[in-house]
């Protein structure tokens, strides 16, 4: 007990915990709507795409997570606007954008005069350097989302299960299309500091594959799967930080396990239902 205070007296360890508290939240609500609609990949090409603005930041000087975050948008409608409008078929178009902003990274970072920036803490994640300024825009990302799941949390569930039908029924999916794509890469960016962008995506669908295990219920399975990245992101630092290894690959590590021993778990009920 004297050690976990004093560890929670160094403010490094209470902004990791404060972040692991709003990407866990973000993610949970976020990822429910990116597993519902199907579009993993759409937000692992917006997550990889993103790392062109991070070299384009450090070549002109600017930080590096605000570049990240116009780049991914950028991305992200450039994907929605390929698809729908110029009929670029979506993989091609993931594709497209993914390989033109891992490109721009990696030839911005090479022309960045000086000493060649360290992309680790960006790849693979450290929560533990995460700052006030990033904190602060990830809470804002948060209670934007709160804000619109509240206003419209039907119309988003319409269009996550059957957008067709929300079309005939007069919503604008489009507009709420795009809305909610921008949404996706901002948490996608935002929680990249946390865990990497190697390994972001996994926040967005770990625990909401644990979720699913035990319920199909959209606002249960948003409930849910905030709960198990609070359980995965807190005890993947806690156990990080003890261990003295990478915060973002452990975290990640225990959401995985976590998924898998519930995934035991629910399979030996079966097996003993069975035998019953």
């Amino acid at each position: 007990m004297e050690e976990l205070i004093e560890l929670l007296s160094y403010s490094f360890f209470r902004n990791a915990l404060l972040t692991a508290l709003f990407a866990s939240i973000s993610g949970g609500i976020i990822g429910t709507y990116v597993v519902t609609r199907r579009i993993v990949f759409v937000s692992g090409g917006i997550t990889h795409a993103s790392f062109g603005g991070i070299g384009l930041a450090f070549f002109l000087g600017f930080n590096p997570l605000l570049g990240a975050i116009l780049f991914a948008i950028f991305s992200a409608l450039g994907i929605q606007l390929f698809s729908h409008r110029f009929r670029v078929r979506e993989d091609s178009s993931i594709a497209i954008w993914w390989a033109l902003g891992m490109a721009i990274g990696i030839i911005f970072v090479y022309l960045t005069p000086g000493y060649t920036p360290n992309l680790m803490s960006y790849l693979f994640g450290n929560i533990l350097t995460v700052s006030w300024q990033e904190l602060s825009l990830m809470l804002v990302s948060l209670l934007i989302i709160l804000v619109v799941f509240r206003l419209f949390f039907r119309n988003i569930l319409y269009i996550s299960f059957d957008e067709e039908f929300a079309r005939v029924s007069g919503l604008k999916v489009s507009l709420y299309n795009y809305g909610m794509i921008v949404l996706v890469a901002l948490v996608l960016v935002l929680n990249i500091r946390a865990v990497g962008i190697i390994l972001v995506l996994a926040l967005l669908t770990v625990p909401q594959a644990t979720a699913n295990l035990f319920t199909r219920d959209y606002k249960r399975l948003m409930f849910f799967s905030v709960l198990f990245g609070l359980a995965g992101t807190f005890s993947g630092l806690f156990i990080s930080f003890y261990l003295n290894i990478p915060s973002g690959a452990t975290i990640i590590f225990t959401l995985v396990f976590i998924f898998g021993f519930s995934r035991l778990v629910k399979w030996i009920r079966w097996k003993s239902l069975q035998r019953n």
